[in-house]
This record gives C-alpha cells, sequence and structure tokens, in this order.
C-alpha cells in the first residue's frame, strides 16, 4: 500500500511540474529562436544596434527559461517535503537536494544570462542604428 501510495504521489508530482512547465512556457510570446552557431556568428558580427537588440533578446529567453526551470524545482522541492512518504533522510540526498542544486544552478544561469542581456543592450544603445554603406 505504501508503495502504490509512493508512486502515485511521483506520477502527481510529474503531472504538476508538466503542467506548470507547460503553463509558462505557453503564456509568453516565443522570441526569435537562435541556434548556438547563428547565436555566434551574430556575436562575431553585430554592428548595428538591431544586432545587438537580438542578441539581447535571445539573453532575455535564455534567462526567463532558466527562471521558470528554477521554479519548477522550487515546486518539486515543495511536493516532496509534503509528502511524509518522500522526505525521509533517504530520498532526501536523492531528491530534495537535487533539486536544491537545480534552484541554485538555473538561478545563478539566469543571472548571468541577464547580465548579458544587459550588457548587449548598452551595445544596442552605443551602436549605429543601420550601418551606411561605404562611399555614400
Amino acid at each position: 500500500m505504501k508503495r502504490t501510495f509512493a508512486i502515485l504521489s511521483v506520477l502527481s508530482l510529474a503531472l504538476a511540474v508538466n503542467t506548470v512547465a507547460f503553463g509558462a512556457t505557453s503564456s509568453t510570446p516565443k522570441p526569435e529562436h537562435l541556434t548556438k552557431q547563428q547565436l555566434n556568428t551574430l556575436i562575431s558580427t553585430a554592428r548595428t544596434s538591431a544586432d545587438h537588440e537580438r542578441i539581447a533578446q535571445y539573453y532575455q529567453a535564455k534567462a526567463a527559461d532558466y527562471l521558470a526551470q528554477a521554479k519548477d524545482h522550487e515546486a518539486m522541492i515543495a511536493a516532496y517535503k509534503a509528502n511524509p512518504v518522500m522526505s525521509n533522510d533517504k530520498n532526501q540526498a536523492s531528491t530534495i537536494s537535487h533539486c536544491q542544486y537545480f534552484v541554485q544552478t538555473f538561478k545563478a544561469l539566469a543571472e548571468n544570462s541577464q547580465v548579458l542581456a544587459a550588457n548587449h543592450e548598452r551595445m544596442a544603445a552605443d551602436a549605429p542604428q543601420k550601418l551606411i554603406p561605404a562611399g555614400n
């Protein structure tokens, strides 16, 4: 009976996390998707305000994604702590500590992405609106 309850609790937790994750991603507009190669090319060739704005938007989207993942892991911590079957010492190390690690990691990644976005926003403000072709 305890095993069945534990399995049902884990399945309920997974469903709740998926619901939260789906709700968080579907309510925000999707920014332009850049592959890593496209981002690296854009970073190495960025000259105009629009180029730096695209890079800033990429990092803002990454920061939002990282914060959503941190929030998901915070919700899992709360769910594990609320379930007496799952919050024993054995599960503490394998579940709650795991989630706490990812909360810290994703928040740090979000902070770094926000710094990069702010840097590119400053570069966008300092860059020309568009390049004027030579000879004009």
